[in-house]
């Protein structure tokens, strides 16, 4: 049965001095429900996703799962991971060569004791969950990498964990497999119905899989939110370009009104939604996804500025364009098979204010 899964106050520091791996990091999952921990190398999510297994120790704060307390140092509680009923599937298959996919899928039933009747049923279960039933007595050493990971998967769920941890599961697969396995993992997720805490730092992935998204940095939670709303109302400038907002151009909040404000750049003025510590006077990075620039004849609304094309980098479904704007260069996608506009093309685009973020430069 799936278990909330509440991270409180958890830090650690890996020797006395150092900048905390994770600091001060508090977020529910809740009874099943999809978490994606979602930043660069060295953020601290793995490292906080090990201390959920009890793989790592933290210095402080508590982890609840079922409303249990399985770490909490200063009361002196570290249940070991052999006791708290996790599934976790890792980077590396971490399949057993010498056994068959059947064999590698009842190895924690048998482990447990179950009955060969429940262990025969279970991975009967487990196997048609991913959809490996008429793979059960080949070796794994005959499998794909993308089939090599159900297993892992199987393994992972066939004695039906509190909590399933996933580590990059899907990082050391080919681009098509890992697409595949990706819409894959959440439907098999999500029928099973477990609560899944899952580390990436793969943005699309984040979104596909995960019900919330929280975005790590330097060892700080930044944003705990769904995909729409972590897209749509970035909390900073950082998560901004970390969830595609590449575009990022220096400019002067000029004022301020419901959330949003005029900003002046390069001698021109612009209307952007404005973070909450951005008053008039103050300097700020307006931050804008390439596709949400509309390379587009002049329409009705603000922020209507002429451009200039400086390159076309034709991609096949879309293309990108580098474009003179604003006294800055900023990326342009245009998606479709025919790339509209040419080098040296005059263009006037549109920069909607709803996707424009403005935050304070620092």
């Amino acid at each position: 049965m799936s278990s909330e899964l509440r991270v409180e106050h958890l830090e650690k520091v890996f020797s006395p001095g150092a900048r905390p791996a994770v600091d001060d990091v508090s977020f529910t999952v809740e009874a099943g429900e999809i978490v994606v921990l979602l930043g660069p190398s060295g953020c601290g999510k793995t490292t906080t996703l090990r201390c959920v297994a009890g793989l790592e120790h933290p210095t402080s704060g508590r982890i609840v799962i079922g409303g249990n307390v399985y770490t909490d140092p200063a009361a002196g509680v570290l249940m070991p991971p052999r006791a708290r009923n996790l599934g976790m599937v890792f980077q590396s298959y971490a399949v057993w060569p010498h056994m068959t996919v059947r064999q590698n899928v009842a190895y924690p039933l048998k482990a447990r004791g179950a009955s060969r009747a429940d262990i025969a049923k279970g991975v009967e279960e487990a196997l048609a969950l991913v959809e490996l039933s008429s793979y059960a007595d080949r070796p794994v050493t005959q499998l794909s990498g993308g089939q090599m990971q159900r297993v892992a998967l199987a393994r992972s769920m066939v004695y039906q964990p509190q909590i399933l941890l996933l580590d990059e599961p899907l990082s050391n697969l080919d681009a098509q497999l890992r697409l595949r396995l990706r819409d894959d993992l959440r439907r098999i997720i999500k029928r099973v119905g477990l609560t899944a805490l899952y580390v990436t730092h793969d943005q699309t992935e984040a979104v596909v899989l995960g019900d919330r998204i929280g975005v790590m940095r330097d060892g700080k939670m930044l944003q705990l939110a769904s995909p729409l709303e972590l897209y749509n109302n970035p909390a900073d400038l950082f998560v901004a370009g970390f969830t595609g907002a590449t575009n990022q151009m220096a400019g002067i909040a000029v004022s301020r009104e419901d959330g949003f404000g005029t900003i002046a750049i390069g001698g021109d003025q612009l209307l952007a939604r404005l973070g909450a510590n951005v008053t008039p006077n103050t300097a700020v990075k307006v931050a804008l996804r390439p596709d949400n620039v509309v390379m587009a004849p002049p329409l009705p609304g603000p922020n209507q500025f002429p451009a200039k094309v400086l390159s076309r980098h034709y991609q096949g479904t879309q293309t990108v364009y580098e474009l003179a704007l604003l006294g800055t260069t900023v990326e342009a996608m245009e998606v479709g098979s025919a790339a509209r506009h040419a080098e040296g093309d005059q263009v006037t685009v549109a920069l909607p204010p709803d996707v424009l973020w403005a935050y304070t430069d620092g």
